[in-house]
């Protein structure tokens, strides 16, 4: 029989009141039970007839068709009274709930709903999932003693399945049973929409409820719409569970790090945090890249009202929360979406455009209707239900073309017989355009790694719509740069100007990311030459050097303490190094560049326009010089000097367009920072003398690898 072997797809035929038999009113199934009574809605019991190993029958004595009834089951050690799922039929919300990304993760998944009843409203669980290709599907849990007979789901249209079990309630773990379009049996599988998780090794499902948390960030989500490219935006990016951990080496949960973090952003001078993905992950290792649970905070910190916690205490002390979004790719753990329903349904099933073989996991089909749905209405869940301000968009150049990472033989054409994959491309700029058009203060932002056009161009304009793109150029050719001993840098003075022939291309973000220091890349600090202290003041002119360029700021935790080894996601952060000064003059410096950069308008106003820079001194390679300024959208400027050598520059001369006096702001050798006490000039007053082609000029004495920022004042 179909329903012993848990392989029924249309259980509403068979179970609960039977509408069109002219002898049986009610029949249920109930694996193990001794016996079971039918209590209809007045209270009458009539006891039901077995009719089978596992099933029970009630004759027509009493109409069921309408009125709410309860089963009463006894087992062989206890009795259970519970209401019959199988009276409730309508299951399905409207076809826009099911087709529309911001409304699509309210109704999919485990639903904790009230449906009514013969006039009584009845609480429970609703749950829907998608597995068009099954034979059959079954919800397993505590409550059926992970049995798959006892509760199958019914098949409704759209490739759906459906159960509302009253009575269930938060808390609730469960797992979905499938077999597949031959009648095998598949691993059970782990709600894709499923809110909150289990760990290892049971990777349950749990229900949870969503409306529950009661938010207080009411002022930061009712602030004015602003132009995020026109805004100080400072990124620290950590990695939740290795930032700090306890005494004895356990994680800190959300509530823990927010009232640790949030303290240390606000004094540090961030105005963002930018958490590596926190979707349910099964593999620590993966540090998130590889989400099971894209619906679900993961639960190695706590729960998801824990994680709002976390977004809610960010907002009250005025720092916004970006998380790291995975689209590209999903790990073939069985529990996942890999062979959801015994076919490839998320997946393309050529390895060729399906397989990632960097990462040895699957590619989304981009092209395929419910996997877009399903991308786009995650993204847009964060938003709503978690109050998010932005999501960094993971390997993007990894969707954008066919190629990726691939030899010739290895990857298919597009239509136009191109690398470009055209649905990815669609995608990512519905996604953009669904998020802006429904959260208009939101920001996205793109990991891609290319040149490819247009990714923080708007769509109408032919671009994919994100707000940022991470300027992996730039991070790429000035550590280049720093790597080189100060004596070479003359001869790769190019490398480290470069970066601006192309800085207003996209609106970019200047990032120093995980990326960087792991895999044997090393730390920051240890990327530097030198002895100890030309290494530290080499990071301190560097990220001196970084906060005067055009693009908004990123920071992976640990570079502003000058951490000596890459970092380890088992442990924390190298945070006993703040007892030596050098690494505590590094905190300090990132703190007051923090600072000074959001104070400053001529520091951001106009990083993604070429009106807000220019070079003064560009050159100087013999002597590893640089000097630009920077303005603000009213003129306000800010003169921005870098020296790359361990050699002072006394008496340095640079042409300026304006008289006037130069004031200095902040100096990265200052002996607060671990500095050397060389000679700095602290004003200076332009001469009427021109130079290097401009009217007039400036003298300065520039310490040893340094930094140094000047406001100006004009006469």
């Amino acid at each position: 029989m179909q329903l012993e072997r848990a392989a029924f797809s249309d259980p509403f035929s068979f179970l609960g009141p039977q509408y069109q038999s002219d002898e049986i009113a009610l029949r249920v199934w109930m694996p193990g039970a001794d016996s079971v009574v039918a209590i209809a809605a007045d209270g009458e019991r009539f006891p039901m007839i077995r009719d089978a190993d596992s099933g029970f029958i009630l004759s027509d004595d009493a109409d069921f068709t309408t009125a709410l009834y309860q089963l009463e089951v006894c087992w062989p050690d206890s009795r259970q009274t519970f209401v019959d799922p199988y009276q409730f039929h309508q299951l399905l919300p409207a076809d826009e709930a099911l087709t529309t990304p911001a409304l699509m993760h309210s109704e999919m998944g485990a639903q904790l709903v009230t449906l009514n009843r013969g006039g009584q409203p009845v609480t429970g669980v609703r749950f829907l999932v998608f597995a068009p290709n099954a034979s059959a599907v079954s919800v397993v849990g505590h409550f059926n003693a992970w049995d798959g007979r006892r509760h199958p789901l019914q098949k409704l249209d759209h490739g759906l399945w459906g159960l509302f079990i009253p009575g269930l309630a938060e808390g609730e773990l469960y797992k979905f049973e499938l077999k597949d379009s031959l009648g095998e049996g598949l691993p059970h599988k782990a709600d894709p929409w499923g809110y909150h998780g289990e760990q290892y090794p049971s990777f349950a499902s749990v229900v949870y409820d969503q409306s529950r948390y009661q938010w207080q960030d009411q002022s930061w989500q009712s602030r004015p719409v602003t132009a995020k490219h026109q805004q100080a935006l400072s990124f620290y990016e950590l990695h939740a569970g290795s930032w700090r951990t306890k005494d004895n080496g356990d994680f800190l949960n959300y509530r823990e790090l927010a009232d640790e973090l949030i303290p240390y952003l606000t004094e540090m001078g961030y105005t963002h945090v930018e958490l590596m993905p926190i979707s349910e992950h099964p593999f620590y290792g993966s540090w998130g890249y590889q989400p099971i649970g894209l619906f679900a905070p993961t639960s190695r910190y706590g729960s998801p009202d824990d994680f709002k916690y976390f977004v809610d205490q960010c907002h009250q002390a005025g720092i916004g929360v970006v998380l790291d979004w995975v689209p590209a790719h999903f790990p073939s753990d069985d529990h996942g979406l890999a062979n959801f329903d015994g076919t490839a349904l998320f997946n393309d099933p050529d390895p060729r455009r399906g397989w990632h073989q960097d990462w040895q996991s699957y590619i989304y089909d981009y092209g395929r209707d419910h996997v877009r749905r399903f991308l786009v209405s995650n993204a847009l869940f964060w938003f709503e239900h978690y109050h998010i301000d932005g999501l960094r968009v993971d390997a993007v150049a990894s969707m954008l073309y066919l190629d990726y990472s691939r030899e010739h033989d290895q990857w298919i054409p597009n239509h136009e017989g191109g690398n470009v994959n055209f649905d990815a491309v669609s995608l990512l700029r519905w996604m953009n355009e669904e998020v802006y058009r429904l959260y208009p203060n939101a920001m996205t932002i793109a990991e891609e790694s290319t040149a490819y056009p247009g990714v923080s161009k708007p769509t109408d304009l032919g671009g994919l719509g994100f707000g940022f793109k991470w300027n992996m150029g730039w991070m790429h050719d000035s550590l280049s740069y720093m790597k080189e001993e100060p004596v070479h840098r003359q001869h790769h003075h190019n490398t480290i100007t470069f970066p601006m022939v192309y800085a207003f291309s996209e609106n970019y973000v200047l990032s120093l990311s995980h990326d960087e220091v792991v895999y044997g890349k090393g730390s920051l600090l240890n990327k530097m030459p030198g002895d100890e202290w030309q290494q530290t003041a080499n990071l301190r002119a560097f990220m001196g050097y970084m906060y005067g360029q055009p693009g908004k700021k990123l920071n992976f935790m640990g570079a502003e303490i000058a951490q000596s080894a890459e970092w380890a996601h088992e442990g924390q952060l190298e945070w006993h190094w703040l007892q030596y000064p050098r690494h505590h003059g590094m905190q300090a410096l990132v703190r007051d560049l923090n600072h000074l950069y959001t104070r400053t308008p001529a520091l951001y106003e106009q990083d993604c326009s070429p009106a807000g820079f220019e070079w003064r001194v560009q050159d100087d390679a013999e002597q590893s010089v640089l000097a630009h300024e920077r303005f603000a959208l009213n003129g306000d400027k800010v003169l921005v000097v870098s020296n790359f050598t361990p050699v002072p520059r006394p008496g340095y001369t640079l042409g300026v367009p304006a008289a006037g006096e130069y004031e200095l702001l902040l100096n990265t050798d200052d002996q607060q920072y671990w500095g050397s006490q060389a000679p700095v000039t602290v004003s200076a007053t332009t001469a009427s003398e021109p130079h290097h082609g401009l009217s007039y000029s400036i003298t300065l004495d520039l310490p040893p690898l340094s930094t140094l920022f000047f406001s100006f004042r004009e006469k």
